[in-house]
């Protein structure tokens, strides 16, 4: 009794769980989409970032601009106080000129000596006036200049909470796709499972008297030596009957399941630790893999959907048990079945 329950517990513990295949899957999902939302917040901060880089430039060019601004501006009341003082300098020689005009003629020199400094003084006071008439024409232009750095500046912070309103529209967006998508899943999965297990049950009352067919877990296990001789590929008659009830519970399956729900059937090659080395099968590998490729084509043939079947072969790498005597290997050279979702 102790060897029997050694030995089922040797047949459920070495097997994978179907629900965890699909919390594998929905794991898949929501790191796929945490990966999109952590790549949407990498380029909203990288734009943002940008925009406020962009925003210190113009701050620093406005103070300077300002600076520069301050300067001309006192640079041109200087001028201004100063051509002020130099016309009334020249009205005052003006006066003094026509006063001098009424004098005898020994005024003469002194006459032409304040003509002379009237046009000196009306020469610098013309250079004054264009070098005023300038430093306004600089004011004017860094005011421009002011005034299109301020409307940049207006730009960028509409940009930057235009792409703020993006990213949190995005976020929201992002948790509603992945909680639609999480109930979805989860949807799927629960039909699924119901489809299992009525796939299952009518299969348990369709080979309830093959003692060489097992149920484990989710899956069912078909002894290699019902369906195959040994070092062979090629199913026997045996197996192949075994294969037509499979078949048609498969195709009536198939016609029950809606199409929105994606499942597959998985058909996988197990072998003993024994190896094979002969020209048709240089490894376990290939033994495996051809015995579930036959039987994948032969369901095929019966009328099962090519895209609900995969094949695949494991040699003698996952032994339902650990050993080397007779039946412990005989366990081991096996076909499983595995209804799943993709």
């Amino acid at each position: 009794m102790a060897r029997g329950r050694a030995r089922r517990s040797g047949e459920y513990g070495e097997f994978w769980p179907g629900y965890v295949d699909v919390l594998s899957t929905l794991l898949l999902v929501v790191t796929f989409l945490l990966s999109i939302f952590m790549l949407a917040q990498y380029f909203a901060t990288e734009e943002a970032s940008g925009k406020d880089n962009a925003l210190r430039r113009l701050t620093r060019q406005i103070v300077e601009l300002t600076s520069l601004l301050s300067l001309e501006k006192g640079k041109a009341k200087a001028a201004e106080d100063e051509l002020a003082t130099l016309q009334a300098t020249l009205a005052s020689l003006r006066d003094e000129s026509t006063k001098m005009s009424g004098l005898a003629i020994g005024g003469d020199d002194k006459l032409k000596a304040a003509n002379s400094k009237i046009v000196s003084l009306s020469t610098e006071l013309d250079e004054n006036k264009r070098l005023s008439a300038e430093a306004q024409a600089r004011v004017d232009l860094l005011n421009q200049q002011l005034a299109a750095l301020r409307r940049q500046i207006a730009a960028l912070n509409d940009a930057l909470e235009a792409s703020e309103r993006k990213d949190r529209e995005a976020q929201t967006t992002i948790k509603d796709l992945g909680s639609r998508l999480n109930s979805a899943l989860a949807r799927q999965v629960q039909e699924l499972q119901r489809y299992r297990s009525d796939f299952f049950g009518r299969l348990r009352d369709l080979l309830r008297d093959r003692r060489d067919i097992r149920v484990v877990g989710d899956r069912f296990v078909f002894q290699s030596e019902v369906l195959f001789p040994s070092g062979q590929a090629q199913m026997t008659p045996e197996g192949l009957a075994a294969m037509d009830q499979l078949a048609a519970a498969i195709v009536d399956l198939d016609r029950q399941i809606p199409k929105e729900i994606d499942w597959a059937l998985q058909v996988d090659g197990h072998t003993d630790a024994r190896p094979i080395n002969s020209r048709e099968f240089p490894s376990n590998w290939e033994l495996s893999t051809s015995r579930a490729i036959s039987v994948v084509r032969y369901l095929i043939s019966r009328g099962v959907p090519a895209k609900r079947l995969v094949a695949a072969g494991y040699g003698e790498f996952q032994p339902l048990e650990a050993g080397g005597g007779d039946e412990t290997l005989r366990r081991n050279r096996r076909i499983e079945l595995k209804l799943t979702n993709r």
